[in-house]
């Protein structure tokens, strides 16, 4: 992956919001740039490299875009898109899903404030925003940018019953998979030689979080999704993390479920088969 060219004040994209640059600790309350604000700018200006050409297609297609951030927490993702593609746009319509109402509200305060008018932000579960009349029926693009733990499973289930053309996901916090790898460690060492990959705590954590990423693809995969894992730097708190790109083509990958049902039976995960095959 090239690298990032340094930013410099000058460097912010022309008409992007300074206020909204403020409010997300991207530059100083005077308007200038520190060194963390100028990482952080660098960093949400990779983001949306990734990001941009996946919404010029959706465009080209249809001329109006849908775009739903799940488990949106404080919206910066949304804000970002809202400020850099869609305010120059008469077209499209972001709406941003979070459970905790606080952060809910003071979303809806900032975009109201900055007069961002084709923004949305709901106070929703997951089964509550796959079955909300107050969402479409369809959506083209579905984003989780550093959703803890299960919830980036939650956005999955969410843009998979919304037949999503792209969906992207910055995983991050992924304790679920290596609770249980960790859970039925002792049984593992009868069944398998593999479970010396996460006999040691440390190894736990990394190939429990390693793996949930793993099987989320083949999860992908299996609903008809080319899938394409890259590497992101993090601009809240992890160094590194994974970004997982996916494309609604509608072929599934022929071996993909059985793949995932072989690697849950074989690791001892097949408590998860709920969560990672349907």
């Amino acid at each position: 992956m090239n690298s990032t060219p340094e930013i410099n004040i000058s460097e912010i994209k022309p008409g992007q919001s300074v206020e909204l640059l403020k409010e997300l600790h991207i530059l100083t309350r005077d308007g200038k740039l520190n060194q963390d604000s100028r990482r952080k700018l660098k960093q949400v200006y990779h983001l949306y490299h990734f990001i941009e050409p996946l919404l010029d297609e959706v465009l080209a297609a249809r001329q109006d875009l849908t775009l739903v951030d799940h488990g949106a927490g404080k919206s910066y993702l949304g804000f970002i898109l809202y400020d850099l593609f869609l305010k120059a746009r008469e077209v499209g319509h972001i709406y941003g899903i979070e459970a905790r109402e606080t952060l809910v509200g003071k979303s809806r305060e900032l975009a109201e404030r900055l007069g961002f008018a084709r923004m949305s932000f709901l106070n929703f579960s997951v089964e509550e925003s796959i079955h909300s009349p107050q969402l479409p029926e369809r959506v083209d693009v579905v984003t989780a940018l550093h959703a803890c733990n299960t919830a980036t499973d939650d956005a999955i289930k969410f843009a998979l019953h919304k037949q999503a053309k792209f969906i992207v996901l910055a995983p991050c916090c992924q304790a679920e998979v290596a609770a249980i790898l960790n859970k039925h460690k002792n049984q593992s060492f009868g069944k398998t030689p593999l479970s010396e990959i996460w006999r040691h705590p440390i190894h736990t954590r990394e190939f429990g979080s390693h793996l949930t990423n793993v099987l989320r693809c083949l999860l992908l995969e299996t609903h008809g999704y080319q899938v394409t894992v890259t590497e992101l730097v993090g601009w809240e708190h992890s160094m590194k993390n994974e970004l997982i790109i996916a494309r609604r083509t509608d072929t599934p990958r022929k071996n993909a479920q059985q793949r995932l049902e072989q690697i849950l039976c074989e690791l001892n995960l097949e408590e998860l088969r709920e969560r990672f095959i349907y």
